[in-house]
């Protein structure tokens, strides 16, 4: 009776998962490739880096404020009161502060400014791939650069699809030169 059972069971599951993925279409494409490819992305990275470059700027001179203190710090004379030289350490600590908490405020904003650009261009690819999938009939588009699958069955690479409706042209390499050999002297 039990042998029975398992033996039903293992045959409804078999049907029923073998007829649910009948004639569906797969597929896969590399997003992070993808996104290198659209000039939105470049412009962005070009935009994130001139907006980090301020924060570059001000940690600059930040840090050369806390050199020019300590500098003053460490040139007082031996003879200088403890007051003056407790004094002089607080003001280092509290650039020091500063600086940590610049760094942070900074990171912050960036990562924030970042999100803010590519969330567009990240909506942008994904609406493509989902057109041309739903254009082209597949049911499953796997990305292949998140690279947790190990084993899954073949599929179509969707990369030239997506590439051609979102107007990406290939960036032909420079074709090789081909040197003739020297002539050889007698």
């Amino acid at each position: 009776m039990k042998k029975t059972l398992i033996l039903t069971l293992t045959v409804l599951g078999t049907l029923f998962f073998g007829n649910t993925s009948y004639g569906q279409k797969i597929a896969h494409i590399n997003s992070n490739e993808l996104l290198q490819m659209m000039p939105e992305v470049k412009a962005a990275n070009k935009q994130l880096e001139a907006y980090s470059q301020q924060f570059r700027s001000e940690l600059e001179r930040l840090t050369l404020e806390l050199e020019k203190k300590y500098k003053e710090y460490s040139e007082l004379p031996a003879n200088t009161p403890a007051a003056i030289k407790e004094s002089k350490e607080k003001e280092i600590q509290q650039i020091q502060e500063r600086i940590e908490t610049f760094k942070e405020t900074a990171q912050e904003s960036v990562q924030k400014k970042e999100q803010e650009l590519l969330e567009p261009i990240v909506k942008k690819a994904k609406e493509a791939v989902q057109a041309v999938a739903k254009e082209q009939g597949y049911t499953y588009v796997f990305d292949s650069s998140q690279g947790a699958m190990i084993m899954f069955p073949e599929s179509d690479n969707l990369m030239n699809l997506v590439k051609k409706r979102l107007g990406i042209v290939d960036e032909k390499p420079a074709a090789p030169v081909n040197k003739a050999p020297a002539p050889q002297g007698k």
